[in-house]
């Protein structure tokens, strides 16, 4: 009998759209001799639609710049207490039955910051992917770097300010120890969204007001001269690393266009172009990185390698992007897993994940 798997995708995030690329991608690839698809789209509303097909499901399916969730009639409730049955259909009501497996596909916030972990786990569903605690963590750069200098690995230095601090926040004296350009990220957004790399007084201030359109905490941060390169990691216990691959970046930093919607934005050299050694030490670091978050399932580190052989994180992406321009899938193709093993791999370790789980007390 196949396994049920859901993917869910969509969200009310700035990255409703890369969601939607990433779940085409997935639909296409999934082994469908193996699972039972089933799409489940979140509107910009939040409300969860279900959907039988792409062609049901997405709108302008090509176009990265236009491509939409289509309205549906269908739609998922979640009602909790019934193990594993917690799903109804509405308006019907009718109980929607087991689901064996959820693919979160869902970027951004409320997608990858461990809301949509806890409310999975809540109903004991298993998910693809890490849970609630490692996806807070690398979802707030703050606590993150703070993780990460604890267990010995670099990281660029920052400065983290809240909303009630902004009227505190001063370019010299922020320049004077940091150098410029600065970078300027909101604490809890993904893909580049909010960022800035300023020179000036006056893009500092324009930078920290738009951070704080996204946010309630940014960070300001220095630039870190180097090459840009990423590598994916795979598993629980006992994960693995890619081959690492490298951005070459067309304009001052790696930003949301250049991710997703401009072919033109970056170059991709998969694998990256670097000696043994350094591959080896990029892989040891990323597994290092990983497990100091409690990674689960995935996840995406970046690096900064610079003149002097020093590596650097930049971030550690617990739900990466998936679509046909996303490195994750990417560099697993690149070291020797197909996008359809790959996809089989992370649905087997959540369930290896759940299985577990269900063996200790509550």
């Amino acid at each position: 009998m196949k396994q049920k798997v859901g993917l869910l995708f969509g969200g009310k995030s700035t990255e409703h759209q890369v969601s939607l690329q990433s779940a085409k991608s997935v639909y296409e690839a999934i082994d469908k001799d193996k699972y039972d698809v089933l799409l489940i789209g979140i509107d910009k509303n939040g409300n969860w639609n279900l959907y039988n097909n792409l062609d049901t499901c997405l709108l302008n399916i090509n176009n990265p710049n236009k491509i939409a969730l289509r309205k549906s009639d269908k739609r998922l409730a979640f009602f909790p207490g019934k193990k594993r049955y917690s799903l109804f259909e509405w308006p019907s009501a009718a109980p929607f039955g087991k689901i064996d497996v959820i693919f979160p596909l869902v970027h951004g916030g409320t997608g990858e910051d461990g809301s949509m972990q806890g409310l999975l786990q809540l109903a004991d569903i298993p998910f693809v992917g890490p849970g609630v605690l490692s996806s807070a963590v690398c979802m707030d750069k703050d606590i993150a770097k703070r993780l990460l200098r604890d267990a010995g690995l670099s990281v660029a230095h920052s400065f983290t300010f809240t909303r009630e601090m902004k009227n505190t926040i001063q370019f010299n004296k922020l320049k004077a120890k940091l150098g410029t350009p600065l970078f300027i990220k909101p604490a809890d957004q993904g893909s580049s969204v909010g960022i800035s790399q300023v020179e000036t007084a006056n893009e500092f201030y324009q930078g920290v007001n738009q951070a704080f359109h996204y946010t309630n905490k940014i960070i300001v941060e220095e630039t870190i001269a180097g090459r840009e390169l990423e590598c994916a990691v795979l598993g629980n216990d006992f994960p693995i690393a890619s081959l690492p691959g490298e951005v070459s970046k067309k304009q001052s930093f790696y930003s949301y266009e250049a991710k997703y919607i401009n072919e033109d934005g970056a170059q991709l050299m998969i694998p990256a172009d670097l000696n043994d050694s350094t591959i080896q030490k990029i892989k040891k670091e990323a597994v290092k990185a990983f497990k100091a978050l409690h990674g689960e399932g995935m996840a995406r580190v970046d690096f900064f390698l610079t003149k002097e052989n020093r590596l650097v994180i930049n971030e550690i992406n617990t739900l990466p992007g998936f679509t046909n321009r996303s490195m994750y899938p990417k560099l697993w193709e690149a070291s020797g897993l197909s996008t359809r093993e790959l996809i089989n791999t992370l649905i087997q370790l959540a369930l290896e994940r759940q299985k577990n789980n269900d063996t200790l007390k509550s």
